[in-house]
């Protein structure tokens, strides 16, 4: 049996490097400046969000790894960008109005992983946003990340998305998390 390999702590500067990339990260996406969040994603980006079905405990059915299931975004880099190309248009009717964002990220954890180039990153965000004078809408949920070193930065590789509610309310989900 092989021992499995202690890796160290992440140093505070890395804390601390990561949260302040975490904070930016929700500022731009709050002041919809996609096309300077897009560089912040790698060319081999996987972003996940399943839907989650309440089950009993004693249904093991993994919901959140099986990429067969039912998601909310299932999306490559190229996928995100052709979303973020549509609300240049002008014809998304979800866009027009503009929709208000405040993303609030917290509990941020670091780990490093077998790859010293990138990191595993846990945090918890709540995303609020409003549209119209009516349409308003509270998102909860935690995030898994993993946080690539490259030439141009930190980049996000991975990002799974796990949504808190039972039932998604919303109109349409026009927001990245």
């Amino acid at each position: 049996m092989q021992e499995a390999v202690k890796l160290p702590a992440p140093s505070v500067e890395l804390l601390s490097e990561i949260q302040q990339t975490l904070y930016r990260e929700a500022r731009l996406l709050d002041a919809e400046r996609y096309d300077d969040w897009v560089t912040m994603l790698t060319e081999d980006l996987h972003y996940h969000m399943p839907g989650i079905e309440t089950r009993y405990r004693r249904d093991k059915t993994d919901q959140v790894g099986d990429l067969k299931r039912m998601a909310y975004y299932n999306d490559s880099l190229d996928d995100l960008n052709k979303r973020l190309r549509r609300l240049k248009t002008g014809t998304a009717w979800s866009e027009d109005p503009a929709t208000r964002y405040v993303h609030m990220i917290s509990n941020i954890e670091v780990e490093h992983t077998p790859n010293p180039q990138e990191y595993k990153v846990y945090s918890t965000f709540m995303a609020y946003r409003c549209r119209n004078e009516r349409d308003q809408d509270t998102l909860y949920g935690n995030r898994e990340d993993i946080w690539r070193r490259t030439s141009q930065g930190l980049q996000l590789a991975r990002r799974l998305i796990v949504l808190k509610q039972n039932v998604l309310l919303s109109k349409n989900l026009n927001i990245y998390l």
